[in-house]
């Protein structure tokens, strides 16, 4: 039916993906390695999810045997307790914590200023209901309208944990409940020359891993080295990182135990600011990290993609930036590697 919404023939096939807060980036990968395969030459890759429509919330039955596998059980905890868990057992303080929304609300509402996000969000017309008389008002989205740029150290050390009384995890270092849509097109290289169409970046590499359910979140940080190795490369080639911040404190713990310059990760805010609509995700990093490696040009050739998934695993995606762009032959030299595009040759 959204196909059919959004103006595609009925000769177009379309299928669903789950991998919950990875399902985007899936769906990328997912057409990416069908184009490899010539199974087709162009796809789309795309996710989304209304947050504030459904209520995220399992309402079935769970097979009885759950209670005789730890790890099971494990896999129905709240994403909330995940959080503890992982500020619990890896020392991530409330303070870092708190840090890295604040970071993120700045960094968003910085990029939001200088336009830096307009080229990768498509203006959508709705309307706003009141709740109260029932009143209909036509508005147009442009923006993103979840970041807080006056957020403060001193205004989220007042904020109460969400999930465990004694835990440091707040609705202020937490992802928010958000909407959201993003898309992703995929061709071969020599179709998009064809049809003269701008190349932004070159999908490299994916991988998925599996972690501990009770710390799901510490998935990036087992996701990325894989992902990066199997591009060829190793983490001080890659120049930016957009790793999902579902929570301050895995997202935290991955950029430390990765040892990663923040200077080099989510430069234009994350989740916490921008929101985490779990399917869209994965296409909406996408969309940020190309621009932003288009932005800067020569000097910035490799990204990672990387988020945690519920029930315990990690996805990470390698890409480098499109040829059309710049001649990757100008960027700095990587050596010793044989997964590059020809051009870097």
């Amino acid at each position: 039916m959204a196909s059919f919404y959004a103006g595609f023939p009925e000769t177009v096939p379309v299928r669903t993906v789950n991998r919950q807060c990875s399902s985007g980036l899936q769906a990328v990968a997912d057409v990416a390695a069908a184009i490899k395969a010539d199974f087709y030459d162009i796809g789309i890759g795309a996710g989304l999810e209304s947050m504030t429509v459904n209520p995220m919330a399992w309402e079935g039955s769970v097979n009885s045997r759950v209670e005789i596998f730890k790890q099971a059980q494990d896999c129905l905890l709240p994403m909330g307790i995940t959080s503890e868990n992982v500020a619990e057992r890896y020392g991530v303080s409330r303070q870092d914590q708190d840090q890295a929304a604040v970071e993120s609300h700045r960094r968003a509402a910085a990029a939001t200023a200088a336009g830096k996000f307009k080229d990768e969000i498509i203006p959508v017309e709705t309307k706003i209901v009141d709740p109260k008389t029932g009143d209909e008002k036509p508005v147009t989205i442009s923006v993103d309208d979840g970041f807080r740029p006056t957020a403060s150290l001193s205004d989220l050390a007042k904020l109460k944990p969400a999930f465990k009384k004694s835990g440091s995890t707040t609705a202020g270092n937490s992802s928010q409940v958000s909407d959201g849509a993003g898309a992703v097109l995929l061709m071969k290289r020599k179709v998009a020359i064809q049809k003269g169409l701008p190349i932004l970046g070159v999908f490299r590499s994916f991988t998925a891993v599996g972690v501990d359910p009770a710390v799901m979140g510490v998935g990036p940080a087992v996701a990325i080295p894989a992902a990066v190795k199997a591009a060829g490369l190793a983490i001080d080639d890659i120049d930016l990182f957009e790793i999902n911040e579902a929570f301050a404190s895995q997202f935290t713990y991955c950029r430390q135990k990765l040892e990663l310059d923040p200077e080099k990760v989510n430069v234009n805010g994350g989740a916490i600011a921008l929101g985490h609509p779990l399917g869209a995700t994965g296409a909406r990093c996408v969309a940020t990290l190309l621009h932003e490696m288009k932005r800067r040009g020569k000097d910035c050739r490799f990204g990672v993609i990387s988020m945690c998934i519920g029930t315990g695993m990690g996805a990470a995606a390698v890409f480098e930036r499109g040829s059309a762009v710049d001649q990757l032959c100008n960027a700095r030299p990587i050596k010793d590697h044989t997964s590059l595009s020809r051009d870097a040759r």
